[in-house]
């Protein structure tokens, strides 16, 4: 079964009544009821959702803490999305894609999701920032199929 990776910004997107990408990102997630949807996270992407749909200069309608709180709830519920841990090693490898593709403030942590990716065997994530991904060797951007 192949594993992808959903970015915060397709958490995010589910959840944001108002944003236009809304009803691909919530299919997306949907298909994690099932079991063998192969969908996964890291922890950093869920406090990054948390940090995002709670800040009123980030989405028009904020949500409360504890409404974040219910959403990542509901992402860890579902049995075809899974929260991979990040070992030890991510740190070696993010400072290797750094050094080979300068980056500068928040950008860094798109470079730690790839290192975990690489280290996990990941080949793809589903992003609406695919320009965050470009040029990473054996990663793949792909925005969440509308239907």
């Amino acid at each position: 079964m192949t594993i992808e990776m959903v970015d915060t910004n397709v958490l995010v997107y589910s959840v944001a009544a108002s944003a236009p990408q809304r009803a691909a990102s919530r299919s997306l997630v949907d298909r994690a009821k099932e079991p063998s949807a192969g969908l996964c996270v890291f922890p950093h992407l869920l406090a990054e959702f948390f940090a995002v749909i709670t800040n009123p200069k980030r989405v028009s309608s904020p949500k409360t803490p504890e409404e974040a709180l219910a959403a990542i709830e509901e992402f860890l519920a579902l049995p075809g999305l899974t929260v991979l841990p990040l070992p030890a090693e991510v740190v070696a490898r993010w400072v290797q894609l750094i050094r080979s593709q300068p980056v500068k403030g928040a950008e860094v942590f798109d470079r730690q999701t790839a290192a975990g990716m690489l280290l996990h065997g990941i080949e793809n994530i589903y992003t609406y920032n695919l320009a965050d991904f470009q040029g990473i060797p054996g990663i793949t951007a792909k925005e969440p199929p509308s239907h």
